[in-house]
């Protein structure tokens, strides 16, 4: 299981760090991701870390502000997301994600983050 945290309304070119907190399973084991749904809008790929820590890909629309990473000791992943903009408003969401992909599952669940101009 997989639970979101750490969103908030703040305003544009501010930062936040979302948190992805595992219970049970075997957290190490498993490539990670975020994804983001806009209200009316699908549910979209923004980053992914592989089991170990060490890789990581960024959709193009959040990289260089964004960046992931994961603690398997805590079994937390998070999400720095600096220079915000209002256009990364949305609900987070963090899953597993099939490698070189842009597919995840298992979605927890999620935290709104809302960005003022």
């Amino acid at each position: 299981q997989l639970q979101a945290s750490g969103g908030g309304m703040v305003q544009a070119g501010s930062s936040l760090r979302l948190s992805c907190a595992a219970s049970g399973g075997y957290f190490e084991n498993y490539a990670l991701c975020w994804a983001r749904q806009a209200p009316g809008k699908e549910r979209q790929f923004v980053a992914a870390v592989n089991w170990g820590g060490t890789t990581t890909y960024y959709a193009d629309a959040v990289k260089g502000r964004f960046t992931i990473s994961r603690d398997n000791a805590a079994k937390v992943m998070y999400l720095q997301m600096n220079t915000l903009r209002p256009e990364d408003s949305a609900v987070y969401y963090c899953g597993g994600i099939i490698w070189n992909t842009t597919t995840g599952y298992n979605w927890g669940q999620g935290t709104l983050v809302t960005v003022s101009s």
